[in-house]
This record gives structure tokens, sequence and C-alpha cells, in this order.
């Protein structure tokens, strides 16, 4: 029997034209790399933003490489190219004409410019999938805004209904909008690549963060769109169910997710709480919601009396869904996420090593690899022009 790599990474033998910097993009073609791809990364001279932004950055021997930058690159060739000189567009175009799917993520127009546009492209290269991400679209009033994700979580409504109670907007703590929408184009990148099976024709895919706030709204957006209600800030409880929501131990906190009545009961009685298991108004979940703050402060003050981890042996014993809260320490000396190896360290050209996350799925029940570190920049622009037969730089 086979393993599910023995014949090739999913997307092997298909090449990315990486034309995309910061966040949203680099998401998208690292999941491509982490599924086969070869995954050309053109950079300017200077790099991609993210190589500046820190503090934090690694440094090792002869490298100093930022986290950020580490964080979304893994599996990627670089080449820089100066896409304002003759040869620099040249090389460009050389390597999008070996490609399989171009991404970029600047504002609409801007690749157009440079003779590098859907139109343009579509024409000499009528395989070539198209994938463009923008902060707000190809069209409308707002197209030629730029988009970042402070700016579309609060557009999007996002902030509007994070948060405390109470309390001004909150931006969720991590990128949402631009990991979402990573998502979201590579998604629609790899249907389009399945569609070019059947027709032999590329197509231009948009993806915008604004859309991708809006959608990831879901049931939150459901509330206005089909009650009128306008979503308010609840921290961490859920609207539509109770307990559902993170609660102090005697020693730290947890989540905990009763989704039904059942998981109600032997919730109350894994943590000894029979006053509230024989109370007929939290017999039902609508009960348990319309009695919201009461509740809430009954199990604050049960769940005091244990540790979290007694908690957490109480309530799993009982199959009620539970979780420690954890930092990212707790995250990454955690026995499953140990067992899983979801920290993989890989060979980098100037750093000697990295620690990367390892690709987020599996085939067959195997993880596939990381193939590359992070490059440095420009690591790849002398094997790639070969690779086309072009000269190297001067």
């Amino acid at each position: 029997m086979t393993t599910p790599f023995e014949t090739g990474l999913p997307l092997s033998g298909v090449r990315v034209a990486d034309f995309t910097r910061v966040l949203t993009g680099p998401f998208c073609t690292m999941l491509l790399a982490d599924l086969g791809a070869d995954v050309i990364k053109i950079e300017p001279p200077g790099g991609d933003d993210t190589r500046a932004w820190g503090p934090p950055f690694q440094q090792s021997g002869q490298g100093r490489e930022s986290s950020y930058f580490l964080s979304v690159n893994r599996g990627k060739r670089s080449v820089q190219l100066d896409l304002k000189t003759p040869d620099g567009l040249d090389a460009a175009r050389a390597v999008i004409g070996s490609a399989d799917i171009l991404v970029e993520n600047f504002r609409p127009g801007t690749l157009d410019r440079f003779g590098l546009g859907w139109d343009a492209l579509h024409a000499l290269h009528p395989r070539l999938i198209y994938g463009a991400v923008s902060g707000f679209g190809q069209s409308g009033p707002y197209r030629d805004r730029a988009g970042y994700d402070v700016i579309a979580q609060g557009m999007g409504g996002l902030m509007s209904y994070n948060g405390e109670e109470g309390r001004p907007p909150v931006r969720v703590g991590v990128a949402v909008a631009d990991v979402f929408a990573g998502s979201l184009i590579t998604q629609a990148l790899l249907a389009a690549l399945y569609a070019r099976e059947k027709t032999g024709r590329g197509q231009r895919v948009d993806v915008n963060l604004l859309e991708g706030v809006i959608a990831l709204g879901t049931s939150q957006v459901s509330r206005y769109l089909a009650a009128g209600e306008i979503p308010a800030p609840m921290g961490n409880d859920h609207r539509s169910i109770v307990p559902y929501g993170t609660y102090p131990c005697g020693d730290g906190f947890i989540n905990v997710a009763v989704g039904n009545d059942s998981l109600w009961r032997r919730f109350c009685a894994a943590l000894d709480l029979p006053d509230l298991a024989s109370d007929a108004r939290l017999d039902s979940n609508e009960g348990r919601v319309a009695h919201r703050e009461e509740l809430n402060a009954a199990l604050e003050r049960g769940m005091a009396r244990y540790t979290r981890a007694e908690v957490m042996a109480r309530l799993d014993t009982a199959g009620v869904p539970c979780g420690p809260v954890y930092d990212m320490k707790d995250v990454f000396d955690d026995p499953h996420v140990r067992d899983q190896r979801l920290a993989v360290t890989v060979p980098h050209a100037t750093l000697g090593t990295t620690t990367v996350t390892a690709a987020p799925w599996s085939f067959g029940g195997e993880r596939p690899p990381v193939r590359r570190g992070p490059p440095t920049l420009g690591q790849h622009t002398d094997e790639v022009l070969a690779e086309l037969g072009l000269p190297p730089r001067p």
C-alpha cells in the first residue's frame, strides 16, 4: 500500500507566481506551497514589507528575520525583481508564463500599469488562473481604498459585536480578516484549478477583506438580516446558549460548551451543583438564556471550588465539552499538540534553523511535510532565472 505522498503532494507540478506581500496573499500562497505547489515569491527591492515588521526578530549567525515574515512564507522560493526595470519586468513575465496560478494583493489596477493585469495576461496565457485579493473588491465606491485587517474588521461590523459589554469596540487579537480572506482565495483558486481540468481555460477569481469579514459574521449577520437585531458585544458569552463560554476556576480559566439539555444535567452532576440541577427555570436552554446573569454568577462560585485540572477531569469523565484557556507557551507544551508535531524545525539559509507551524491538513492520516523554510530575500533568484533560460542577475 502506498502512503499518501509517495506519488507526490496534491499540487505537485503546479507553479504559482506569487506577487503578494504582508499577510492575506502570503497566507494563501503558503497553503498552496504546503499542498505541493512550487511557489515563486516575487519580491521588490527591499522585499516584502513584513521583513521589516518587528520586533520580534529571530537572530542567529548571519541572519536576522522578522517573526512575522517567517510565519507565513514557509515552502516558497524568493526571487527579487524590480518591475520598474525592463529586465525585471521581462523576468516577471517569464515566471508568469511558466505558472498555472498568479496571486496578487495590490490595490486594483496596480499590475495593469505593468501590463500584468488579468486582461493582458489572459490574452497571452488563456490557461492561467488569476487570483486577486483586495480590501474592497474590483468595483464599487471603495475600489481604490487601501485595505488592512483592522479597517475590514471595523467596516465589516466585527468590532461592533466583539469585546465586552459597555466597553469600546475591540479588534480580534489575530488578523482574522486577512487570514480568512487568505483561506477564501485559496479555496477559490483550487476550485478554478479543478474547473480548468474540465474547460482547459483559466479564470479570474477575486476575494476582498470586507466581504470576508461579513461572511465570517454568519450567525451575527443573520440576527440582523433575519430579525433586524443589531448584535452587541457580550464578551465570552454565547448569545443563544448558556452555559457556553469562559469561567474562572480556582487557579485559571476554562471554556465549557453545554450545547443541549442532556449536557446541562451531566454538567451539574459532574460539578456537584444540585441546586442548579433542581431549578425548573434552568431545565431548558431557553430558560438558562433568560436567567443568564444569575446562572453565570452561580457557576462562577461553583467552579471556583475546584482547580482547573479538577474541573477538566470531572467534565471529561461526564462527556461535557470543555478546554483550558492557554497562553502560547501552554499551547505548545500541551501533550496533544506535541503528539501531533505542530511545531516543525526546518533549515534556514542564514538562521541555521527556524521553527514554523506544520501544514494544517493530513491526507490518509499523514501530514504534508514542510519542504522548505521561509526564504531569504532573493535567495532563489538565479536558480529560477536559470530554469527559465534567463541570464543571472548582474
